[in-house]
């Protein structure tokens, strides 16, 4: 099942997205309520006094004589004109609505208005009495082009444009500690030690903070442990066994059959140890160096290479990569061992460039024809002491892909583990040009 609680298929997975939606929201919310007053209030789009001064002009226009509306009209610019020279009227939503219905409340309701913008902006009014005639009054610095919306509109849209910046910027930061805390959960879960976390911030994240930092240190703490008391009885074992085999060759002239197989018994044990304390020695303190891939490999199947079992090179190209020497061909030895153990013959490497993938990286197959692997058995395989159906017959401590594991996880290096067409088993490194 997908999801989990607060999970909804149309909301974005991310905190990040989450929060910068919530915001934008909320702020796109009170921009349509802001627009929606403006368009309400007629008197914050449309200037009620320059309505009401031209309607005050009308008026003393026909309430003055001849002489008087003369001079109005040589100062005003107004004048009588008729029927035929009155343009149509145009429409500026919702300017010309609010403006001719604040100047119709103030002649009459049978008063009719048009108004023209383009050109010389003028009025043109006619009532009743008026005849045949409309009164054209000019407009100087009119409110009817658009400018209040236009201006409303350009700086609603700048606000959301700067709040939709500041925002992202302020999600951002809020989501910076969460991403510091992932890289560090990632650092440890890859085997690598990590920095304690600065518990200066916010106190909620201050107090993760400190709980990550102790997880971290007491991992640490058992990691440390562990490889001591690993180490110590690996060392304490190898004098006892040193001892058992001296006293054993002693005894080879009275039982040579029995102190053959305990001899390598003892051997067996001994390998065991080793196995143990090159897995406790992950790599992770050899520094790294520029290697040439295809010489390492080379000089890992050199001596594996028997005319009993030959391994093939199918080698191409690959630029020299900063590696961990020893620990890549410890990690290599081991895939071509498990193929020799459990594969048979028809073992070969190969390896090549690949660009196709996000991350461009090198990539070496270890290749066998033996029974191949269970896909259910995934990364189990990987485990330590746990060993396939298919290769339990076989001799082996169960260490070898744990430490191939081990090593590749403290050095970002993935590895799989594929069935191959027509029977058998790839395993397969891809190591990043650019190792982390």
């Amino acid at each position: 099942m997908k999801g989990g609680p607060g999970w909804h298929p149309l909301l974005p997975r991310s905190f990040f997205a989450r929060t910068l939606l919530l915001v934008l929201l909320t702020l796109l919310f009170s921009k349509i309520l802001t627009l929606l007053y403006l368009v309400s209030n007629e008197d914050l789009l449309v200037d009620r006094q320059y309505s009401h001064g031209t309607a005050m002009l009308v008026h003393a226009y026909w309430a003055s004589g001849p002489e008087a509306r003369a001079d109005m009209e040589r100062l005003t610019g107004m004048q009588l004109v008729h029927h035929s020279q009155t343009p149509p009227g145009e429409v500026h939503w919702p300017y010309s609505g609010v403006f001719t219905s604040q100047l119709r409340n103030e002649l009459g309701d049978r008063t009719q208005i048009r108004v023209e913008t383009q050109g010389q902006p003028a009025i043109w009014i006619h009532q009743p009495n008026y005849g045949e005639h409309w009164l054209k009054v000019p407009l100087y610095a009119h409110p009817l082009r658009g400018q209040r919306l236009g201006l409303v509109m350009t700086w609603s849209a700048l606000i959301i444009m700067l709040s939709i910046g500041a925002a992202w910027i302020f999600v951002r930061q809020l989501n910076r500690p969460l991403k510091t805390l992932e890289r560090a959960a990632q650092r440890i879960g890859q085997g690598h030690s990590v920095r304690l976390l600065d518990t200066s911030g916010p106190a909620e994240i201050a107090e993760v903070y400190r709980a990550f930092n102790q997880m971290a240190q007491d991992v640490e703490q058992a990691n440390s442990d562990r490889a001591l008391l690993l180490a110590g009885v690996s060392h304490d074992l190898r004098t006892p066994l040193t001892r058992m085999r001296l006293s054993t060759e002693l005894m080879s002239d009275a039982e040579p059959e029995l102190t053959e197989g305990m001899i390598r018994d003892i051997e067996d044990m001994d390998a065991i140890l080793d196995q143990f304390m090159a897995y406790i020695r992950d790599g992770s303190a050899e520094p790294f160096q520029l290697c040439d891939l295809n010489e390492l490999i080379s000089e890992v199947v050199a001596p594996l290479n028997t005319a009993e079992q030959p391994i093939g090179l199918y080698l191409q190209p690959v630029p020299e990569l900063a590696l961990r020497r020893l620990s890549i061909k410890r990690l290599l030895t081991n895939l071509v061992e498990n193929a020799l153990n459990h594969g048979g013959t028809g073992v070969e490497l190969t390896s090549y460039l690949d660009r196709s993938s996000l991350e461009p990286c090198a990539v070496v197959s270890v290749l066998d024809r033996g029974p191949g692997v269970d896909q259910s058995e995934g990364e189990d395989l990987f485990t330590p002491f746990i060993r396939g159906d298919r290769a339990r017959s076989t001799k082996g401590t169960g260490l070898g892909l744990a430490i191939v594991k081990r090593i590749a996880d403290s050095q970002s290096i993935s590895v799989q583990l594929l069935n191959r067409s027509g029977g058998g088993t790839e395993a397969r490194v891809r190591i990043p040009l650019t190792l982390h």
